[in-house]
C-alpha cells in the first residue's frame, strides 16, 4: 500500500467527507448500478463509469482489492419512477420492430451490453469481471419479496406487489427522510401516481404483466426495477458492503428504495456504508441528457467528428465528479488540445529501450514528491482536476530526468487511466494497431486526394483517421502519423 493520508470520500448519507474504512480491511465490496440496455449509451451514461472507474482505480492504488459487482438491467425498468409508463427494454423492441418476447428481449440486451463493453474499453474504463443480466437472477428477486411478505412489508393491488413505506420509521434516510419537504423534489411528487397505493411513495416490488414475464407466487410479470439492484448486491457481495455507487438521480427513488427493501428483509444496517453519487453531464442549454432527440449523443457521435473518445475522459476529468458539467463542443475541443500537448510532452521524453518495453529494464523510478502530492489530491474525495496538475508539473519539471518523469506519469496512469503507454509513447506505432491496415489504406486514399488537390475529400479522411485515435501531420517528407 501506498504510504500517506487516508482516502476520504463524500458519502450521501451522512451528507458529508468522511475517511474511508471497509468493513473488511483487505477488501473493498463495492456495487455500481449499471445500464438499462434497450439502447446506445448516451455520454452522460458514460459520466458514471468513467468516476465509478476512477473511484476502482484510486481504491487499487491504495493497496486495496476491490469486487466490484455491475448490473445489467434488461427487464422491469418503467419509464416513471411512479411505477407506471412504458418498459424500457419493450420499447427497444418496438423500436427496431421485434416481436414482444423474452428471447428478442434478451438479445436485444445482449446486442446493447456489447455496444457498452466496447464504449468501456474505449474510456480505458476496467469491465468489472462480477458483470449480470438482472434476468438471470429473477428466482433471487422472488425470494427477497417473499421474505419482505412475511415480515409483512408488502401488500397486493390490481397491478403489483408493493412495499409498505409507513412500515420503515426511517424511510428516505438518504435523501433527509419521511416529511422533510426542503428535500422533496419532482422524483418524489411524481411517484404518488396510482391511488390504490397506501402511499404515495410505496414502491412496485413485482408488476403484473399477463402478456410476457417471468412465473411468480403472485402470478405473472416482472421484478420491479429497484429490488433487481438489492438481490444482486446481496448475493454477491452481502448483506451489507462498502459502497454503492450511481448518478444523483438515484438518491431520491431507486437507491432510497433499495436501503428500504434491503434493511428490512435483512434486519440489518446499514445496508451500504458508504453511498457515493455522481453530478449529472446536461447539454450547452442545461437539459438533463435522455436517450431521445438531440439529447442523444454516443462515443460514436465524438468519434464522427474526429474526437478520440480518451479525449472524452480527459474532459471529465478536469471536473469534479461531484460539480455539474455541461456539454459543450468548444469545450471538448479544448481539451483535445491540452490533451495533446501532455502527450507531446511525454513523447519528447525519449524511446524506451527494447529490454525496457518488455518489462526487463527499470527505465526510471517514480518521484515520491509528485508521487506523495498526486495521492494527496486524489484521495481528497478524487480531487482529478487538482491530480492532473501534478501530472503538468512533473512533465514541466526540468529538475527530474526523463526517465523518472515517465516512470512517474505511467504510476499516475493507473489512475487517471489516460493511455500514456500505448498513446503517448513513440514505440505505439499504429503499425501495431488492430486497424492497421485500414489506417495504412485511407493514408494511401488521403495522399492520393491530396494529389489530385481534392483538399475537401482529404479533409475527410483525415477525420476518419482521427476517429481510429490517430493524427495525420504533413512534413516535407510526407505523411507522419501519431497516435492523438
Amino acid at each position: 500500500m501506498i504510504s500517506g493520508k487516508k482516502i476520504i470520500l463524500y458519502n450521501t448519507l451522512s451528507r458529508t467527507k468522511e475517511n474511508f474504512a471497509p468493513i473488511n480491511k483487505k477488501e473493498v465490496r463495492m456495487y455500481t448500478c449499471g445500464p438499462t440496455v434497450y439502447n446506445y449509451a448516451h455520454i452522460g451514461n458514460l459520466r458514471s463509469y468513467v468516476f465509478s472507474d476512477i473511484l476502482q482505480k484510486t481504491l487499487e492504488y491504495s493497496g486495496y482489492r476491490v469486487k466490484r459487482v455491475m448490473n445489467i438491467t434488461d427487464i422491469g425498468h418503467l419509464s416513471s419512477d411512479a411505477d407506471s409508463g412504458e418498459d424500457k427494454m419493450t420499447k427497444g423492441l418496438l423500436r427496431e420492430g421485434k416481436t414482444l418476447t423474452l428471447k428478442n428481449m434478451r438479445e436485444l440486451a445482449e446486442f446493447y451490453t456489447e455496444k457498452f463493453k466496447e464504449d468501456l474499453k474505449a474510456l480505458n474504463i476496467k469491465i468489472p469481471t462480477d458483470l449480470y443480466f438482472a434476468s438471470d437472477y429473477v428466482k433471487e428477486d422472488i425470494e427477497l419479496i417473499q421474505k419482505l411478505e412475511k415480515k409483512s412489508y408488502t401488500y397486493q393491488i390490481s397491478d403489483g406487489i408493493y412495499f409498505d413505506i409507513s412500515k420503515m420509521p426511517d424511510y428516505g434516510i438518504l435523501w433527509g427522510g419521511k416529511g422533510n419537504k426542503e428535500t422533496k423534489n419532482e422524483s418524489q411528487t411524481r411517484i404518488g401516481e396510482n391511488s390504490e397505493k397506501r402511499n404515495s411513495e410505496d414502491f412496485a416490488l413485482w408488476k403484473f404483466d399477463k402478456k410476457i414475464g417471468f412465473e411468480s407466487p403472485w402470478g405473472t410479470g416482472f421484478p420491479g426495477w429497484h429490488i433487481e439492484c438489492s438481490a444482486m448486491g446481496i448475493k454477491f457481495l452481502g448483506e451489507q458492503f462498502d459502497i454503492h455507487t450511481g448518478g444523483i438521480d438515484h438518491i431520491p427513488v431507486h437507491h432510497t428504495n433499495e436501503i428500504a427493501q434491503s434493511e428490512c428483509a435483512t434486519g440489518k444496517k446499514p445496508f451500504v456504508k458508504y453511498w457515493i453519487h455522481h453530478e449529472f453531464l446536461d447539454t450547452s442549454k442545461g437539459e438533463k441528457m435522455a436517450k431521445s432527440g438531440e439529447n442523444f449523443i454516443t462515443l460514436r457521435t465524438l468519434t464522427e467528428k474526429g474526437m478520440h473518445p480518451i479525449t472524452y475522459r480527459f474532459w471529465l476529468l478536469m471536473g469534479h465528479y461531484r460539480t455539474k458539467l455541461n456539454f459543450v463542443w468548444e469545450a471538448l475541443e479544448g481539451a483535445e488540445t491540452a490533451l495533446k500537448r501532455l502527450y507531446n510532452l511525454y513523447s519528447e521524453l525519449g524511446p524506451s529501450s527494447a529490454k525496457a518495453s518488455a518489462g526487463k529494464e527499470d527505465v526510471g523510478k517514480v518521484n515520491k514528491e509528485y508521487q506523495n502530492k498526486f495521492k494527496e489530491f486524489i484521495d481528497d474525495d478524487l480531487d482529478t482536476p487538482r491530480a492532473l496538475t501534478v501530472l503538468w508539473d512533473v512533465l514541466k519539471d526540468e529538475n527530474i530526468s526523463n526517465a523518472d518523469k515517465k516512470a512517474t506519469v505511467l504510476d499516475f496512469d493507473k489512475v487517471l487511466g489516460l493511455g500514456f503507454s500505448t498513446q503517448g509513447g513513440p514505440a505505439s506505432g499504429w503499425e501495431n494497431d488492430p486497424n492497421a491496415e485500414k489506417i495504412s489504406t485511407l493514408v494511401e486514399e488521403r495522399e492520393q486526394a491530396r494529389q489530385n488537390k481534392d483538399f475537401q475529400k482529404s479533409d475527410e479522411l483525415r477525420k476518419e483517421i482521427n476517429s481510429l485515435g490517430y493524427e495525420v501531420k504533413d512534413t516535407t517528407e510526407g505523411q507522419k502519423i501519431s497516435k492523438i
